[in-house]
């Protein structure tokens, strides 16, 4: 008897994908053997329209995803084990969309060390839906709440770059060379900057949602507020002062002190740069300066 067509393509497509645990995507769960150090799970999910235009490149959603998930992951210093994928797409999806989809999730599988461990899928009236659930290991993490009053806020990478991006999209930005829209449609995950700043960093998060705006859930985690120096922002290309730090953008934000900055500061050459401090002056706020206060 022939298979429905899900289980014809999760068979074609997504099987080849799936690593030790996932059973070949025949059970109904995975099963992982023994896992070191403590287990760290974090998920996101992308709507078409919403988190990438309609009609983008299949390859590229699955990219963007996956390097989205393994982001937060890095963020608190852990290494991927595995994820668990479900997808959403109407019924008059082809093929061609599914192995575009799933070649994506080969070519970063192959460059980030990690497997496919199950999920599912699922038709929809409305659009392109997709969420990842990813899973790692950590013997030590770098958690949002260790933020100490007086530390310097660092940032990884330049801001705005994703969200320039946007805007170049649409032909509000110039970006001749693709640089722009590259940043947006294809983040570039700073993997081993997290596992290198533990024990250096107070606290650290991933920056998807703008420096400001992410760097207040830090502070809130920790009873803090914090002054950014604006001088101080690592700002991409022209115009980057319109557009904030969004749409996945993949920065990094890490707080220290002392002789523990400037070894944050250096931390794997990877370009943080200080932008501001932490203060319990102003509590639960952040806020931006000129450097003359």
């Amino acid at each position: 008897m022939e298979l429905p067509l899900e289980f014809q393509r999760i068979a074609r497509h997504f099987a080849p994908l799936a690593g030790e645990g996932a059973l070949g995507l025949t059970d109904d769960a995975a099963v992982l053997a023994s896992i070191p150090g403590q287990l760290v799970v974090s998920a996101d999910a992308m709507v078409e329209g919403v988190h990438f235009p309609a009609g983008e490149a299949p390859d590229l959603v699955a990219r963007k995803l996956l390097r989205t998930n393994r982001s937060e992951l890095a963020a608190m210093g852990a290494r991927p084990l595995g994820y668990l994928l479900t997808v959403a797409v109407p019924r008059n999806t082809d093929e061609a969309w599914f192995a575009g989809f799933a070649a994506g999730l080969a070519a970063d599988q192959a460059e980030f060390g990690l497997r496919l461990l199950g999920g599912d899928s699922t038709s929809t009236p409305g659009p392109v839906t997709v969420s990842l659930t990813i899973l790692g290991t950590a013997h030590a993490v770098l958690r949002r709440a260790g933020a100490r009053e007086g530390d310097d806020v660092w940032v990884s990478g330049t801001i705005g770059d994703a969200a320039l991006g946007l805007l170049a999209l649409s032909g509000e930005v110039a970006d001749p060379d693709g640089f722009l829209v590259g940043r947006y449609r294809l983040p570039q995950p700073r993997l081993e900057l997290g596992r290198r700043l533990v024990g250096i960093a107070h606290a650290a998060m991933d920056v998807s949602d703008g420096l400001v705006q992410d760097l207040g859930h830090l502070c809130r985690a920790a009873g803090l507020g914090a002054v950014v120096e604006a001088a101080h922002r690592a700002r991409g290309g022209a115009g980057a002062s319109r557009a904030p730090a969004h749409r996945r953008g993949r920065l990094r934000v890490a707080v220290c002190r002392g002789a523990r900055g400037a070894r944050c500061g250096g931390a794997g050459g990877f370009g943080l740069r200080h932008t501001g401090h932490a203060r319990r002056a102003l509590p639960r706020r952040t806020g931006l300066c000129d450097g003359a206060r």
